[in-house]
């Protein structure tokens, strides 16, 4: 036992411990961080070799920074659970839900001459509808996890379930769309070149990675992942940073719903459905451990462009979606694998030799 934790008591010397590991873990991460800049580099220079006059472009980055956003932003709302050690499979279902009925008040209630000021009006009556909604979804959810204690993924499962089933009565499987020009220029205006929807994409992950690395909040989401019982005997209210965790995912599900909106100019039950797995791909593979306590919001952005990289790679060499997808797998079995092994060789070298 190390000598500052000496006479302490069992759940604070656990705690001590766990924050040891918080700490190691973090600067674990930036060693992670390197090897995917690494491999982003890598990726970078094969496809710019293969195709020396499609893939090194403007054009071919800019395409990019295009169709990052809304994955990014289900992926920040899938990193803040884990991170926290649960999951909410019910990212897709709640943005789906929430771009529905932003929808069905911009074109089933919003007159069809609705201008100026009365056209403002309107949509932001809709945005704040969508926001309740995920906001009391998360709430829902985040209470049935900490106080009933239901574990994260049948919870979310069930939740996921019934905004889905939802969404597809109330459009009988049909997409709604025909919005705004207002709220589709978000999708399609840039900035110096930059699409809007990536820049609001970066400034959320920025304040996504102040909230997780320096705030009291951000610290117990990750006490809370290392070791749940330890935290709530140090003091910290579990429930509630539980139920802010949850409040937290559904507020990027909205944000990731008016980018939908926008980019696809229609909104559905089935919108996005294959990006549930890909954000947990994402997340691990940027660093953040499935098993909760450590991860950076940093990692998870150059794993966002890795996996962009090589599904843009693919699709200029023609090459089958289904084979960047197989790809993204492989890879985040390589990176676990070497993560691994990286592990056991640390540990075998500390040893002490007979």
């Amino acid at each position: 036992m190390s000598e500052p934790t000496r006479g302490m008591p069992a759940p604070a010397r656990s705690l001590a411990a766990d924050l040891d590991r918080v700490i190691g873990a973090l600067r674990q991460g930036a060693l992670n961080k390197s090897g995917l800049f690494a491999l982003l580099a890598a990726l970078l220079v094969v496809f710019s070799v293969a195709m020396p006059s499609t893939f090194p472009r403007v054009g071919t980055l800019q395409a990019m920074m295009f169709q990052i956003p809304e994955l990014g932003l289900l992926s920040l709302a899938m990193a803040i659970p884990l991170v926290s050690g649960g999951i909410n499979l019910a990212i897709i279902a709640t943005a789906n839900a929430a771009g529905l009925l932003m929808a069905w008040i911009l074109t089933a209630l919003m007159p069809p001459d609705a201008a100026g000021g009365t056209l403002v009006l309107w949509m932001i009556g809709a945005f704040v509808a969508g926001l309740v909604l995920c906001l009391l979804v998360g709430f829902v959810t985040g209470l049935m996890v900490a106080v009933l204690g239901v574990h994260p993924i049948l919870v979310t499962l069930g939740t996921m379930t019934l905004l889905h089933g939802f969404s597809i009565y109330f459009t009988r499987g049909r997409t709604l769309s025909g919005f705004p020009d207002a709220l589709i220029q978000l999708s399609n205006d840039t900035l110096l070149g930059i699409p809007l929807s990536f820049i609001v994409f970066v400034v959320v992950a920025a304040l996504v990675h102040v909230l997780l690395t320096r705030t009291a909040l951000g610290v117990r989401i990750h006490m809370i992942g290392s070791n749940l019982e330890a935290t709530r005997y140090s003091g910290v209210d579990t429930r509630r940073v539980l139920v802010s965790v949850y409040v937290v995912s559904s507020l990027l599900c909205f944000l990731a719903a008016v980018v939908m909106m926008a980019r696809f100019n229609s909104a559905g039950a089935d919108i996005a459905g294959s990006y549930l797995l890909i954000t947990i791909l994402a997340a691990i593979l940027g660093g953040i451990d499935p098993y909760g306590g450590f991860g950076r919001i940093g990692g998870l952005f150059v794993a966002l462009w890795i996996l962009q990289t090589i599904a843009s790679g693919f699709n200029l060499m023609n090459v089958s979606p289904h084979l960047a997808l197989a790809s993204w797998g492989f890879i985040l079995l390589l990176v676990m694998a070497a993560k691994r092994a990286r592990t056991a060789w640390l540990q075998s070298s500390r040893r002490p030799r007979a």
